[in-house]
């Protein structure tokens, strides 16, 4: 039977929404049984349990979901635990000391780190004086001797130059001796300075706690959320194209199919047809196979409506021609195309 294809209908965001919330929600419990597996090895277990539940409204639907809650218990072996409370009772120890020693920090810091050198500096230059000042002036008499054997009298400019570079190494050699025992004994007086610093903060990390670790992780499967929006307006968009494919079909037998030439107002008055067959319905309206009379046709089957059958349902999509006979007007019997 041919008819009019009806519209698919939109899917309802709200019934969407709710049924996406309601996949999202099931997917998320399933995966956390699958993830929350109990675990037993030689140093100990770490088992879950459910611990009530807490309810959650969608702000969008108000529909309430009931989420479980799990609690972790972890328990050692009995040699794990006794590990575990040395450890402690250690870590215990270090943070107590940590504590009694910091008490002295807040006038140990205080006080101005002193940098002042000039006893270590003038330590350098005795030591300096006795270590170096022979090999200096062993190394001045060598230079002049040098130079009076090269002919190079004393007072000339040449002898002076010589005499002059001589002294300036040797300023140089002191004053780079100061400059390294000033830079040692900085660094000497910040080390002490630090020292007791670095032993509360040594004290304090040795105290912090951890959380006893042992098994290999679990390898669970987890489950992809269903994309159930998607597949709501994939189906919808399917139907959608679905139905204006046979929208097109259908206009186009009512366009073309009853070979009206484009025209949608045809002669379709019983008595002007003959080898008539009925072939199906098409909004309630049957619909024939037929042949135009001599002289009214192009001798050709046709297929369309009777004029006399019509009128008694839909006299408005009937006239009469001049010739007595009468015609419908298929766009307004089958609500497509235009006069």
């Amino acid at each position: 039977m041919i008819g009019k294809p009806k519209a698919p209908k939109a899917p309802d965001p709200k019934e969407t929404a709710a049924a996406q919330t309601g996949t999202n929600v099931t997917t998320a419990l399933a995966n956390a049984q699958l993830g929350n597996v109990n675990q037993y090895g030689p140093d100990g277990s770490v088992v879950y349990s459910t611990s009530g539940s807490k309810s959650f409204t969608d702000p969008t639907t108000g529909a309430t979901y009931n989420i479980p809650q799990y609690t972790q218990t972890t328990t050692l072996s009995p040699e794990q635990q006794a590990i575990k409370a040395q450890t402690d009772a250690a870590s215990l120890n270090l943070g107590t000391i940590a504590n009694q020693q910091s008490n002295f920090l807040k006038d140990y810091l205080a006080k101005p780190v002193n940098l002042d050198t000039q006893a270590t500096e003038a330590r350098t230059m005795e030591l300096a004086n006795q270590r170096l000042a022979p090999v200096i002036a062993q190394r001045d008499e060598d230079l002049r001797t040098r130079l009076a054997n090269q002919g190079i009298k004393a007072g000339s400019e040449a002898y002076d130059r010589e005499v002059n570079n001589f002294n300036q190494g040797t300023n140089d050699a002191y004053n780079q001796l100061i400059l390294n025992g000033h830079q040692q004994a900085v660094q000497d007086i910040l080390t002490q300075r630090n020292q007791p610093l670095n032993e509360i903060s040594a004290l304090m990390s040795g105290s912090q706690v951890g959380m006893p670790q042992f098994g290999a992780g679990t390898n669970q499967p987890s489950l992809p959320t269903v994309d159930y929006s998607g597949l709501v307006e994939q189906n919808y968009q399917n139907q959608l194209g679905a139905y204006n494919t046979q929208m097109q079909q259908s206009n186009s037998l009512i366009g073309g199919l009853f070979g009206l030439g484009g025209k949608l107002i045809g002669l379709s008055d019983e008595r002007a047809k003959t080898d008539i067959k009925k072939v199906g319905e098409l909004s309630g309206h049957k619909l024939y196979s037929y042949k135009y009379k001599k002289g009214r046709g192009d001798g050709k089957h046709h297929v369309g409506v009777m004029a006399q059958e019509v009128e008694k349902k839909r006299p408005d999509a009937v006239s009469t021609r001049a010739d007595g006979l009468k015609q419908v007007d298929y766009g307004k019997l089958f609500g497509a195309g235009a006069k």
